[in-house]
């Protein structure tokens, strides 16, 4: 098993020093860590959890996750990801509204959308966090793919189209040729 060096910074975090092995982990202590860093065994660390590396604490010369960071961290990154499908629901509510559309469905996606966060405040692990990441990714691929499938849409016409208007081109002998 590798060894690493870890200590507090000065951010409160934990810091993990990776010898490369050039020196004795002894030496690459003294020289480049704090006097309170320590050695431990790379397998102690929290492995699992390093999406959260950031909520990582250090006690008693053992690191663990601080939840409530996790949960910080967590809020974070689903407010980054829905950015941008609430504006594509902004979007949606607009046509909807200019056409007279009903927007009841798109209100309440809206809504699931911003509530999103306080999800994170009933979660007790780590994994539970991680699900409403994966969550809300998964929603960012199914929209993806609902706008790869509306952008074919107008090629299709278009093409369906051309091919309208070159079968009207063709004379009748022409057509009579192609088929």
């Amino acid at each position: 098993m590798a060894q690493v060096i870890i200590f507090t910074n000065e951010n409160g975090g934990v810091s993990v020093c990776v010898p490369t092995g050039e020196l004795d982990i002894n030496a690459v202590k003294a020289k480049d860590t704090p006097s309170h860093s320590i050695i431990v065994q790379e397998s102690e660390l929290p492995q699992a959890d390093n999406d959260f590396f950031n909520a990582w604490e250090l006690a008693n010369g053992a690191v663990t996750v601080n939840l409530d960071k996790a949960k910080a961290i967590t809020k974070e990154r689903l407010r980054a990801e829905r950015a941008p499908l609430l504006a594509a629901q902004d979007v949606a509510f607009q046509r909807a509204q200019e056409s007279g559309s009903d927007i009841t469905a798109i209100v309440a996606e809206k809504n699931r959308l911003r509530n999103i966060t306080t999800l994170t405040d009933t979660c007790t692990t780590t994994a539970e966090l991680r699900a409403l990441n994966e969550q809300l990714e998964n929603l960012q691929k199914e929209k993806q793919k609902q706008i790869e499938k509306a952008a074919e849409k107008p090629k299709e016409i278009r093409e369906k189209k051309r091919e309208e208007e070159f079968e009207e081109e063709l004379s009748e002998e022409e057509k009579e040729v192609l088929e």
